[in-house]
């Protein structure tokens, strides 16, 4: 006698592709100055720009969009490093983004960059989640000219930008949601961009198992996985 079985449902993530030009950012009062102060290229009142704010804040959306302006090259703070050699890649570039520059392993060679193009007349744009006097730099030369840099601050966001935040991250995905379970959504997550991200990736994930649309109640699923995630992370950290 057979036995009929029901096939297990897995869902599978994929990675979905962000977009970096300037139609693709979200503006808001949290941003604003950071958007101008890009777009403000070339007439910085230093060779360097520091932005610095929380994660998922846009910070390396700004640094693409401001490479593909000035035509720079773009590197991460881990690459900076003797072995992966960006004096060299560097080459006769008159400009630099360094993304995540807080996580640079090499402060050294960072100055050698910031002088180099300093030389050439050109410009360096650091993104951080802090400003250079908190990443404990101990190199006396590369934080004076740090902090001498123009800096700009990307403040946390507010419900507005929250909402444009996730239907955005949602369309990404190929995923609707009605203005109703946004606004529920907004009303009871963390306020930061990187709960935002976080959501989003679980709302993606109940929809492919679920194999429907986003609906209220993905949506609580989706709040309460997020809270258990940080409930596992804060327990770890302790």
């Amino acid at each position: 006698m057979s036995r009929s079985t029901t096939p297990l449902q897995l869902a599978f993530t994929f990675p979905h592709p962000a977009g970096y030009r300037l139609e693709d950012f979200l503006p808001a009062p949290c941003n604003q100055a950071a958007v101008d102060a890009v777009l403000a290229w070339p007439h910085w009142p230093t060779p360097a720009l520091v932005l610095h704010g929380p994660p998922g804040s846009g910070r390396t959306h700004l640094a693409h969009i401001w490479c593909d302006r000035a035509q720079a090259l773009l590197m991460s703070g881990a690459e900076l490093w003797e072995v992966a050699n960006p004096l060299e890649r560097l080459g006769e570039a008159r400009a630099l983004a360094v993304d995540d520059a807080d996580l640079a392993a090499a402060p050294r060679l960072l100055l050698q960059l910031y002088n180099l193009l300093v030389e050439r007349g050109g410009h360096l744009l650091l993104t951080a989640t802090a400003p250079p006097d908190r990443w404990g730099i101990r190199l006396p030369d590369l934080l004076s000219r740090l902090k001498a840099a123009a800096s700009v601050r990307i403040e946390p966001p507010d419900d507005a930008l929250l909402a444009a935040l996730l239907v955005k991250q949602l369309a990404d995905r190929r995923l609707s949601v009605a203005p109703s379970i946004v606004a529920y959504l907004v009303a009871r997550m963390d306020r930061s961009f990187a709960a935002a991200g976080q959501l989003v990736e679980a709302l993606d994930r109940a929809s492919l198992r679920a194999r429907r649309p986003v609906t209220m109640g993905l949506a609580r699923q989706a709040l309460a996985e997020v809270a258990e995630m940080a409930a596992r992370e804060a327990q770890a950290e302790g």
